[in-house]
Order: structure tokens, then sequence, then C-alpha cells
């Protein structure tokens, strides 16, 4: 099954700019006694916002909505309580954090057993192995994909690590793999007669490949890999 390509969008990218230059801007004139910024109270939780939007803006799961409402979420909290909106004790805030990430798990959980029931209802072979939805936060991940029909999916890592092991799996003509990582780490490994595509956007980031390109004249398989990293890194690799 043959993957349908799609484009990045040129306002997601414009507005990516505008917030960079807004934020360096901010920076500077902090940096030039023209404005007073407190770490905490402007740039963190302003941070916390912008990336919530941008992987709400570019997730296509469920899950993924839902990491992106909870950062955006955590800025908003940690704005409000430190310009004096918000009047709750640290103590009791961390805590509230931590069931939030709680209830995110639950709700990928069940959003991933819908999946596969709906697959088994549906007789498709290998939907599971064929499709990837992982989220790593502040935490590891690992997997390896076997599935002779990969079609891709998405991967989320925050303050976090994901190894995705591809080289034993193949592809039907061309698939996409959406990345999202912040303050965290993706590597992904594919076989040797993979054609590796980046159409990512790293913001104080990376993506590497490291792949050797596959020999002419064999069967065409390209994986696009989409995405954004953010404080993070991106590797490919055989």
């Amino acid at each position: 099954m043959r993957t349908r390509r799609r484009e990045r969008n040129p306002a997601t990218q414009m507005i990516i700019g505008l917030f960079v230059i807004g934020l360096g801007m901010l920076f500077l004139l902090d940096n030039l006694g023209w404005l007073d910024l407190d770490l905490r109270i402007h740039v963190v939780p302003t941070v916390l916002i912008a990336v919530g939007i941008l992987k709400v803006m570019q997730t296509r799961t469920q899950s993924g909505t839902v990491v992106g409402g909870a950062l955006i979420l955590a800025g908003a909290v940690i704005m409000l309580k430190s310009l004096g909106f918000l009047y709750i004790d640290w103590r009791v805030l961390w805590p509230l954090f931590i069931i939030a990430a709680g209830v995110a798990v639950v709700v990928k959980s069940t959003i991933n057993r819908k999946t596969l029931e709906q697959g088994s209802a549906s007789l498709d072979k290998d939907v599971s192995d064929s499709t990837v939805n992982i989220t790593a936060i502040m935490g590891g991940y690992k997997n390896r994909i076997l599935s002779q029909d990969f079609r891709g999916g998405e991967i989320t890592a925050i303050m976090g690590g994901s190894d995705l092991d591809l080289r034993q799996a193949s592809i039907n003509g061309e698939a996409v793999l959406n990345l999202f990582a912040f303050c965290g780490g993706i590597t992904v490994k594919v076989p040797i007669d993979w054609t590796v595509v980046m159409e990512g956007t790293p913001i104080m980031g990376g993506f590497e490949e490291k792949t050797v390109p596959p020999a002419a004249g064999g069967v065409h398989k390209r994986l696009i890999l989409r995405g954004y990293v953010i404080m993070g890194g991106v590797e490919v690799r055989n």
C-alpha cells in the first residue's frame, strides 16, 4: 500500500520562524537592558505553550493531541501562577502534573487498545505492526518492527528517547514517519535498501543521517521523515 505524500504546511513553517525571531528579539532586548525578563515567568511557560501548539498542529493521532494539550496546559498554569493569577502552592501543583501525566498514559493505552480491536474486527493483517504510535516522556522506548508492509506512523519524545528498529521490516513503495522531539532524542534504524528522505525542521536541534546509499536498480523503497526537533536530535542509520 503506497502512502500518499503530504507536503509541509508553509503557514506552519512561517509561524515557527516568527516565533524563533520573536524569542531571539526578546533575549536581545533583555541583554541590552531594555527589558527585564524573568525566565520563570516569561520564557519557560511561553516555550511550553508554543511547543504544545506545534505538537497539536503536527500530530495525526489522538494521543499526540493529548500530549500537545498537556504541554499547553502546563505552560498556562505555570504562567498564571507566576503572574499571581493562580494561587496554588508548588507542593500541590507538581503532584497534579504527575497525575496529568498518568492520565495521558491511560488515555494513550485506551486509544491503542481500541485501535487493535478495530484492526482485529476488520481482519487487516498485521495492522498493529504496520504502523507505529510511540510516545516517550522522561523515559526510554525501544521497539522492533517486523512487518513487511510498514506504513509509517508517529514518534514523540519529550525529555526522553525512542529507538525504532526497522532493519527487518519492508516497505511497499513509500511510508511517512512523523517525528517530534522536545529535549529528547529519536533513533531510527533502517535496512540498507531503503532511501531516507529528510523533511524535518530542527529548532536548536538536529537531524543526522548515517545510512548507506541503496544499490542502483533495486526496488524503490522510500521512508520520509517529517516533523520537528526542538533542543533534541534525530539520528537515522543502518
